[in-house]
């Protein structure tokens, strides 16, 4: 039977050492060795380095997590997506939010921790996260998920939901960025309109549209209330926010109904609709008009340059994670923080050809 000897690791396999290890090998209390890891200036040099040195003779290692969830912090925040990594990946919208939350996490020594869906549920995916509070996107303020955390005492701030009374929140002018881009579409002469919007999820049909959706629609309708039309004016056509969905949507919707201007509720999706409009021969702009929404890196490099409404994605994520960190130091007073929107007036819009 091997035996195990001071400054040799366990040779069975069966356990790994412990920090009770450590000290017996060293000669030292355990609380010496947590200092030797967590606190060394209240130990000596030499009693420090020879306890690590014993610790690197044995393979141990401190269980970071477990210390931290004892002290209660793990110096990990959390992003809880609305859906799977794959598809959030595919936007990229959230690689600019999540710069903007990342720098935070690198000034503060956090770490950053993506908690998408879990078997389809955000609420079944909260227990498993270890943070110390959540930066929580697209939800609203009474929705199961954020009930969850407030029961668990833990941290959070909404991003793109609605203000709401002792909830910390980040948001955009969507109302105002919604209404710039229908208005300079309308200014230009078009009346064949497609607004190409997000899936709003099947929550729609219960409780209308809610949070960014409800405020850029509410700057639709009264772009075109300005000149005396109504939402049944033009077509509504909602798909996922995917370019590959803004590209089969258009080349439907061309082939049944033409329309001379496409006004995307994203970039990601205005992407898609200049794919289309060039796979089935249509010139943008002279033939068809594009607008898009979130002036993401890409808008300014495609052919042509894309038309679209300017959002501080980056701003947004620093702005949520600024805020998230105040309340996890509980100096939290439920700010809501409201960031304007600019509409950037670039190459993929123009006159229609044909007054209608």
């Amino acid at each position: 039977m091997p035996t195990t000897t001071s400054g040799t690791a366990p040779s069975d396999g069966r356990s790994r050492p412990t920090a009770n290890d450590v000290a017996k090998a060293a000669g030292v209390s355990r609380s010496a060795v947590s200092f030797a890891f967590n606190s060394p200036e209240k130990l000596s040099v030499g009693t420090r380095d020879r306890i690590l040195g014993v610790a690197k003779d044995l393979g141990y290692v401190p269980n970071t997590l477990a210390r931290m969830l004892k002290a209660g912090q793990t110096q990990s925040l959390g992003v809880l997506l609305p859906q799977n990594l794959a598809r959030v990946m595919e936007n990229p919208y959230y690689s600019r939010f999540l710069t903007g939350v990342g720098q935070v996490c690198d000034e503060q020594g956090y770490t950053l921790l993506l908690t998408p869906p879990l078997r389809d549920s955000m609420l079944k995916a909260i227990p498993y996260a270890a943070v110390d509070g959540f930066i929580v996107c697209g939800l609203e303020h009474d929705r199961g998920e954020v009930a969850e955390l407030r029961r668990r005492g833990i941290p959070f701030v909404l991003v793109d939901s609605s203000a709401h009374e002792g909830v910390s929140s980040v948001d955009v002018d969507d109302e105002g960025g919604a209404y710039e881009a229908v208005r300079h579409v309308l200014d230009l002469g078009h009346r064949r309109i497609t607004l190409l919007s997000i899936d709003p999820g099947p929550e729609h049909a219960e409780r209308g549209y809610r949070g960014p959706l409800a405020r850029r629609m509410a700057g639709v309708t009264r772009a075109l209330e300005d000149s005396e039309l109504g939402l049944e004016d033009i077509e509504i056509v909602e798909v996922p926010a995917t370019r590959m969905d803004g590209f089969k949507a258009t080349k439907r919707f061309m082939s049944s109904r033409p329309t001379t201007a496409i006004v995307a509720m994203s970039d990601i999706l205005a992407f898609g609709a200049v794919d289309a409009l060039h796979d089935i021969g249509l010139e943008v702009p002279r033939d068809v008009t594009v607008t898009g929404y979130d002036d993401l890196p890409d808008a300014s490099w495609m052919r042509p340059r894309l038309t679209t409404v300017r959002q501080a994605i980056t701003t947004k994520g620093r702005t949520a994670a600024d805020l998230l960190f105040s309340a996890i130091r509980g100096e939290d007073q439920h700010p809501h923080q409201l960031l304007g929107t600019h509409l950037i007036v670039r190459d993929s819009t123009a006159h229609p050809r044909t007054t209608d």
